[in-house]
């Protein structure tokens, strides 16, 4: 579809939308991972890439970056808007109409939407792993990748194989061991966790995780706001009697530096990963916004804090008691998931799917501009009995009021 195209339907789609985008599902394979079954996408359709691009074990969430999977279509991990029937990307709406979405203070800064989010579900626990920061990454033409972790209670009705999560290195550990683990990828299970620590992962919390931190996630589904790249370094040979190929520790490394062990070692953020009060300074638990529960309403912070000084991301879950109205205002533009009831956003339906069918449309997700959600957006409850809960992630300083992680 043409740019001119793009614009007239990205114009409409915002004038009748008041600002509200309708999105469809974005699924996302991988081949070296294995679906969790909480995604609500049919059993039938979890392979319906094909056997060889892997199950679908992700959703990407208002995406404007494609997915770097190897066999992948262009398109694939890029969220389409749908409006009266016409398909085009959110990535060539904002390239088309850039400020009028995401705010001109984004759109002057970066010229994009910055960040993406995504549901990640997978059966049991993946590759100790971490994502480069910007200047490791631009070796490659890329973007570092800073990320957060929230388990909606909601999609985690069963915990899967490993509810527990190895985040960064114990207190002591050196680059010479590390070295040696990747010195031995080729001889079995390399040991790399045996110099970090699970945590339990419980639904309803989350986690804060820097570029050049290692984590082992878990497999509890989990809500991802992360800055739009998809680079990552795997640092684990094994997982569950699987091999780790070892291109996936090389992806996103310079092609001169796929045998420098200490080049690669050095990716790691050491003062992160040895902090002896990791979980202090990088748990996140829910922070109401205001005690308004008496008013039939409840909004939470589930992300904040800062990476390296910065805001990068944020993301509230709001929950609205049946029968409730209430107009919630907010800094920035978001992209919104539904994970339980039905309702409205400023008039267009929500609705949290049971089963979804590979290519369905669903009622389940938007994108709010920047403008509409600093002038209010009205939710409404239209169920008598059930809650509605909708999870919205924003991007860089959106929300200056945002608790830190010591709050």
């Amino acid at each position: 579809m043409g740019t001119t195209a793009v614009t007239r339907l990205a114009r409409t789609a915002l004038e009748q939308g008041e600002g509200v985008l309708r999105l469809a599902p974005n699924w996302v394979p991988r081949s070296f991972l294995h679906p969790g079954r909480r995604l609500k996408l049919v059993e039938e359709d979890l392979y319906a890439l094909g056997a060889q691009r892997g199950g679908i074990d992700e959703r990407w969430l208002s995406s404007t970056i494609p997915a770097d999977n190897p066999g992948a279509p262009p398109d694939e991990g890029l969220s389409y808007v749908v409006h009266e029937g016409r398909r085009f990307t959110l990535r060539d709406a904002i390239a088309a109409v850039g400020a009028d979405i995401v705010g001109r203070d984004l759109w002057e800064r970066y010229q994009r939407w910055p960040v993406f989010g995504k549901f990640f579900d997978n059966m049991g626990p993946i590759p100790h792993h971490l994502h480069q920061n910007d200047e490791q990454a631009a070796l490659v033409g890329q973007q570092g990748k800073p990320e957060a972790y929230y388990f909606p209670p909601q999609m985690n009705h069963v915990e899967n194989r490993f509810p527990y999560t190895f985040l960064g290195l114990e207190p002591g550990t050196t680059k010479a061991d590390v070295r040696r683990c990747l010195e031995r990828w080729d001889a079995g299970d390399n040991g790399i966790l045996d110099l970090s620590k699970a945590y339990r992962l419980r639904p309803g919390t989350g986690w804060l995780v820097g570029p050049g931190i290692l984590h082992a996630p878990g497999s509890l589904l989990t809500f991802e706001p992360q800055w739009a790249s998809d680079v990552f370094a795997m640092f684990q040979s094994v997982v569950e009697d699987r091999p780790v190929p070892r291109e996936l520790l090389t992806k996103d490394i310079p092609p001169d530096k796929h045998d420098d062990l200490d080049f690669i070692v050095d990716l790691i953020d050491w003062a992160a990963n040895t902090d002896p009060e990791f979980r202090r300074h990088h748990v996140l638990e829910p922070i109401p916004v205001a005690d308004s529960a008496s008013e039939g309403y409840v909004d939470r912070w589930v992300v904040y804090g800062q990476i390296n000084g910065r805001q990068l991301f944020t993301a509230k879950e709001l929950t609205l008691d049946p029968g409730v109205s209430v107009t919630i205002r907010d800094g920035g533009a978001y992209g919104l998931i539904v994970t339980q009831g039905r309702g409205s956003i400023h008039g267009t339906t929500l609705e949290c799917p049971t089963h979804i069918r590979y290519g369905q449309l669903t009622a389940d997700e938007v994108f709010v501009t920047a403008a509409r959600a600093d002038a209010g957006v009205a939710f409404e409850n239209t169920s008598k009995h059930e809650p509605l809960v909708v999870l919205r992630y924003f991007g860089p300083d959106a929300n200056p009021a945002a608790p830190l992680l010591e709050d």
